[in-house]
């Protein structure tokens, strides 16, 4: 193995932020089959925001919120032990706002995950500006559950590559295809639009650019290999000029879609694309955010 190849990643436990929104549940449920699959406990939080709301609402209210909060936490854990009857699930009905807490709750290696949608108005919202902070915050991965609970599996877990700086954040998704015995495909975008101005415009130079892509995307599939050398990798460079619309449309045929978040500028600010962006909102799948800095071991770079 390459001195500087990452070496096996040992994934976490599982942290699902829930309200009482349907989307919620979903995730729930989905989370608890995640830390079942990994061996690991499932820790489910509802952050009901109580200490920015004692600021503004009545001592009764509050309470009430709380009491609210622990019937949502004692139904959740009743729906995912059903499936799960083996798995160790805890709670925690926390005092933080949504974001905060579901990133305190999650520490340096779990991983957190959320609905597509939450109540809306005045509840907690598990996209909208909650998820999309979280996704974009979290210095550990973040699953936002999307599409239809009943999909087919496909085998397949997708991650959209850029280049072999990916490496480090392919390893949990590397060892996320392992423990579901799924293969890992590697997907890059040539997108046309990029290259004018920066190369010819012919067919043969873009051809170039998408074979060079090739190249530098099979040896990052070669790395992973010697990492797990039973995991099945593929990978694949698509030429187009929507990077967004060509991986919403390969969502359509993975059972996970990764993306690596991008990288802190000097260590501020959020960490989500353009791109990103687009997937959350449209994926057919669940998607997941890993942060560059992420490596599995508990320590970021």
């Amino acid at each position: 193995m390459d001195s500087t190849t990452p070496g096996p990643v040992g994934l976490g436990g599982v942290v699902v932020g829930v309200d009482a929104s349907a989307s919620a549940r979903t995730a729930a449920l989905w989370a608890a089959e995640e830390a079942d699959r990994r061996g690991r406990p499932l820790h489910v939080v509802h952050a009901a925001d109580t200490d920015h709301r004692m600021l503004y609402a009545g001592v009764e209210a509050v309470q009430a919120t709380r009491e609210a909060g622990r019937d949502l936490l004692v139904d959740t854990v009743e729906a995912v032990g059903d499936p799960h009857p083996g798995l160790t699930v805890t709670t925690e009905l926390s005092s933080l706002d949504p974001v905060s807490g579901l990133r305190a709750a999650a520490g340096e290696r779990g991983t957190i995950v959320v609905g597509s949608r939450g109540l809306g108005g005045f509840g907690a919202l598990m996209l909208g500006s909650v998820g999309l902070g979280i996704a974009a915050r979290a210095e550990v991965p973040v699953v936002v559950v999307r599409g239809e609970p009943d999909r087919p599996v496909t085998g397949v877990i997708t991650a959209a590559v850029r280049g072999a700086s990916d490496l480090d954040w392919l390893m949990p998704a590397a060892a996320e295809a392992q423990i579901r015995k799924a293969s890992l495909r590697l997907l890059s975008v040539c997108n046309v639009l990029a290259q004018i101005g920066a190369v010819a415009t012919m067919l043969d130079s873009l051809g170039e650019v998408a074979e060079q892509q090739v190249h530098e995307l099979s040896a990052v599939a070669g790395r992973i290999r010697e990492v797990y050398p039973d995991l099945t990798v593929t990978h694949h460079v698509e030429t187009g000029t929507s990077v967004p619309g060509i991986l919403v449309e390969a969502s359509k045929h993975t059972d996970l879609m990764v993306l690596g978040g991008r990288r802190h500028l000097l260590g501020l600010g959020p960490a989500l694309g353009r791109v990103s962006h687009a997937v959350l909102h449209h994926g057919h799948c669940p998607v997941e955010i890993i942060p560059p800095e992420y490596t599995g071991t508990g320590h970021q770079r």
